[in-house]
């Protein structure tokens, strides 16, 4: 099957299985686990911080980043489109007990005016402005500029305000930007990327900041239950993810935009060619996505992600160049038939 829902579909390559065999192992509650501590150790250097804390999930990074940095009944200032808001069960206030000042955002970026804007005063009927979240690369496949971060953290310092980072593709956005990813993450207190999405471990996120930052969350991670055993199984393609995936986004990226080039020749699609930063395609059609959906899973070939008359194709490590002309052919002929 050639799937090309989301490169959270990525299977884990023969080498991260091997290493999971092999993997010299501990108990991380303990913080014994050799081969998690050498993967914090090493995450924590790709994005220039102190230390880092691996996690099951980009959510649980997220949420305990905002857990670690705010008060109950402070406000998180955070996009209208973001994956902490509308994609993460409204666990911001659930478990840190903070509400959403929510700004809307052009090319994934929050309007600098809007977010101070947003910061709240010192008034006795306002809660305080606790953290502010961003989103790089954002959800929409768009890659937010460094001139832009650094307009944040400036805003964000001029109000004694933290930042955190939504970091889920952070390595397809250093890749877009042709920069290492310390870069990007320079401009934010804490940060959290996903090893399960291009880069194609099977499971796990990082999250990095402080030390002291990292001390609160290791604590919440324990809270929430994600305090783990012998985890190096799972850390070890982590390791070959970080060591060797992310010198190869830029296939995915090229991937995309020779598929984008192929729609382009189809007058029932039309490409959202400003948001083709990454390895997503996002494309509007005139034809019945749930019909094409079930007629190409006939060809082997799984689709998703669609919303009304909008698609997204998500190009990955498990997808070749001749898959992507698979999947034309196929397009072709459901039109030519409909």
């Amino acid at each position: 099957m050639l799937d090309f829902r989301s490169d959270t579909v990525t299977k884990p390559t023969k080498k991260m299985r091997l290493s999971m065999m092999n993997a010299i192992v501990g108990d991380d509650v303990y913080e014994d686990d050799p081969t998690i501590k050498e993967l914090e150790a090493l995450a924590s250097k790709m994005t220039g911080k102190e230390a880092a804390l691996f996690v099951v999930s980009g959510t649980m990074g997220n949420q305990l980043s905002i857990y670690s940095q705010t008060n109950r009944g402070e406000e998180i200032i955070c996009g209208t489109q973001s994956h902490i808001k509308n994609y993460e069960v409204n666990a911001a206030a659930v478990i840190s007990g903070v509400g959403y000042q929510l700004i809307n955002e052009v090319n994934g970026m929050m309007s600098l005016s809007e977010i101070e804007q947003g910061i709240r005063g010192n008034d006795v009927h306002y809660p305080d402005t606790g953290l502010i979240c961003l989103e790089n690369a954002h959800g929409s496949g768009k890659v937010l500029p460094l001139s832009y971060m650094k307009e944040v953290r400036e805003l964000a310092n001029k109000h004694d305000i933290k930042v955190h980072l939504d970091g889920a593709r952070l390595f397809n956005a250093a890749t877009f930007l042709n920069v290492d990813a310390s870069e990007i993450c320079k401009y934010v207190d804490s940060v959290t990327f996903c090893l399960s999405k291009g880069l194609a471990a099977p499971i796990g996120s990082v999250l990095c900041g402080t030390k002291e930052f990292i001390k609160k969350a290791r604590r919440g991670r324990k809270l929430l239950g994600g305090g783990m055993r012998q985890v190096g199984v799972l850390g070890a393609p982590g390791l070959i993810a970080l060591k060797e995936m992310t010198k190869r986004l830029q296939e995915d990226h090229d991937n995309a935009q020779y598929l984008a080039d192929l729609l382009d020749t189809l007058d029932e699609f039309k490409v959202d060619r400003n948001n083709l930063d990454i390895n997503m395609v996002f494309v509007e059609g005139n034809v019945d996505f749930e019909a094409l959906e079930k007629y190409l899973l006939t060809k082997d070939i799984i689709i998703g992600g669609y919303k009304g008359m909008f698609l997204r194709i998500a190009l990955h490590n498990d997808i070749l160049r001749q898959d992507v002309d698979t999947l034309f052919t196929h397009l072709k002929a459901f039109i030519k038939e409909n």
